[in-house]
């Protein structure tokens, strides 16, 4: 029925919509540090099954193929890429970026919770605390990397190990050992915004490692990891959805004139 037509032809332009969506926010984070893309994944919907296979017609033969009818599309889910985005050199003392997998553990003041991010650009706070972002955001560097007055060459090793040099010494001083978590499945993390990630029990449970052992990325200082977004390719995401919204548009067009036909057909 053509009826039918117009509800299945709208579930595939409610779909497309959503992937639209995913396809603007990649774009608009293309300069967003340490972002990672997402994709939209589809799934059809239910179907109605006027013959089953394998059911026996009027002579007692078997059905090769049975008759079935879709009833449209759906967003099964939205999947982020862990691949690994480009680097951007700095030169910045405070700038960490991370070569392979992991995540920067910082902690929430106000709250106490523990989040994940990709995005090393850290800067120092009034209580000379290292802090993701702007001095003001709060989110302080787990474990806690805080400085003394006077204190120059700050150095991060790619093992994760800072160091400084302390007012009227010249020998660095071993600050702390970063840090950093990985996880089961890095897709079952819950996107918070700000560059932040939260566990989820999809994601597993955090376990944090030395870089550079048991799966964790290295630590590079003087560079940030952008965005993992490739422009081209997204653009041409954009058109092809374009043109399939456009294509659904059509099939509700035609479900609507031949249901027009049938109205008129008692003129």
């Amino acid at each position: 029925m053509s009826i039918q037509t117009l509800y299945t032809a709208a579930t595939g332009m409610e779909s497309l919509q959503t992937k639209l969506d995913v396809i603007a926010n990649n774009l608009a984070n293309v300069n967003t540090t340490g972002f990672k893309k997402g994709r939209a994944n589809f799934e059809d919907l239910f179907y109605r099954n006027y013959k089953y296979p394998g059911s026996a017609d009027q002579n007692n033969n078997l059905t090769a193929t049975g008759t079935a009818v879709g009833l449209g599309s759906r967003v099964q889910s939205v999947q982020t890429s862990q691949q690994q985005g480009a680097f951007q050199v700095t030169n910045g003392q405070y700038d960490l970026a991370i070569e392979g997998q992991g995540y920067f553990q910082v902690t929430d003041p106000a709250t106490g919770q523990q989040l994940y991010t990709r995005a090393g650009n850290f800067s120092i706070n009034a209580n000379n605390e290292l802090v993701l972002g702007s001095a003001s955001s709060g989110k302080k560097l787990f474990p806690q990397v805080t400085l003394t007055q006077g204190d120059t060459n700050f150095t991060v090793a790619p093992d994760g190990q800072i160091s400084v040099t302390n007012a009227g010494s010249t020998t660095p001083v071993n600050v702390v050992q970063l840090q950093l978590a990985t996880f089961q499945n890095p897709e079952g993390l819950l996107k918070l915004g700000d560059n932040l990630y939260a566990a989820t029990e999809s994601s597993g449970t955090p376990q944090p490692n030395t870089p550079g052992l048991q799966g964790a990325g290295q630590v590079r200082q003087g560079a940030l990891e952008a965005s993992n977004v490739e422009p081209v390719q997204e653009l041409i995401d954009l058109i092809t959805t374009q043109r399939s919204f456009e294509l659904n548009s059509q099939a509700i067009q035609a479900g609507d004139q031949i249901l027009q036909l049938i109205s008129n057909l008692r003129r």
